[in-house]
C-alpha cells in the first residue's frame, strides 16, 4: 500500500493531477499506520502481522 501510494504521488506530481496526489497521500498514511501497527505486535484485520 505505501508503494502503490508513492506511485500515485509521483504521477499526480509529474501530471499535475490534484486528485491522484491526495489519494496518494492518503494511501502512504494508511500503510504506514499500518505498518507501525504490525510492527509493534499489534493484531491488524486479523492477523498478527501486517505486510
Amino acid at each position: 500500500m505505501i508503494v502503490l501510494g508513492l506511485i500515485l504521488l509521483i504521477i499526480g506530481l509529474v501530471a499535475g493531477i490534484g486528485v491522484l496526489w491526495t489519494i496518494g497521500i492518503i494511501l502512504v498514511a494508511i500503510g504506514l499506520a499500518l505498518w507501525a501497527l504490525g510492527a509493534v505486535g499489534h493484531a491488524v484485520g486479523g492477523r498478527r502481522h501486517y505486510w
